[in-house]
């Protein structure tokens, strides 16, 4: 497996796992307090926000954020929308990268102006774990207030996008 490879299957494990978290939502928007359930989603704005960055700064353009969250929480009809099309984005564009390109590394400024370099491969990488470490945040609310939360494991998705992985040779 490639890095090219391995990444774009991260980034669709990504997206299965971002739809889940917005069905959550859903679910949540009919059972939690409000303020519980802006709570949730101003945690994954905050995700979508910084995939928003990236995708500038992978492009080298300026991402004009001057922070990366918001007080109030989008409606989450405006938030899935955001985050399908981003994560339509990376999983486009990690399936046709070159070993060269993903070792590239590019300029980039930071939400507050400090200045920053990473290669394509480490934005990537941070896409990733980041997202799925504040997917997290949002399972552990969900958890506490419905006492479940939306699959999300790189294993579970791998065996639900190929069956054929859960049968013995």
């Amino acid at each position: 497996m490639t890095t090219q490879t391995l990444l774009n299957s991260l980034f669709r494990y990504k997206s299965w796992a971002d739809e889940g978290l917005l069905e959550g939502l859903a679910a949540l928007a009919e059972k939690a307090p409000q303020a519980e359930y802006e709570a949730a989603v101003r945690v994954f704005n905050h995700a979508c926000i910084v995939d928003l960055i990236f995708v500038a700064n992978l492009q080298r353009l300026d991402h004009g954020c001057t922070a990366t969250g918001s007080d109030t929480a989008p409606p989450l009809r405006t938030l899935a929308e955001a985050v399908r099309e981003t994560d339509r984005w990376y999983v486009a564009y990690t399936a046709r990268l070159s070993a060269q390109e993903l070792a590239e590394s590019i300029d980039f400024d930071f939400t507050d102006g400090a200045a920053g370099r990473m290669s394509r491969e480490e934005m990537l990488g941070h896409v990733v774990t980041h997202a799925g470490y504040h997917r997290g945040e949002v399972g552990r609310i969900m958890w506490r207030l419905m006492g479940s939360s939306p699959p999300d494991t790189f294993t579970g998705f791998l065996h639900q996008d190929e069956p054929a992985r859960r049968m013995r040779a």
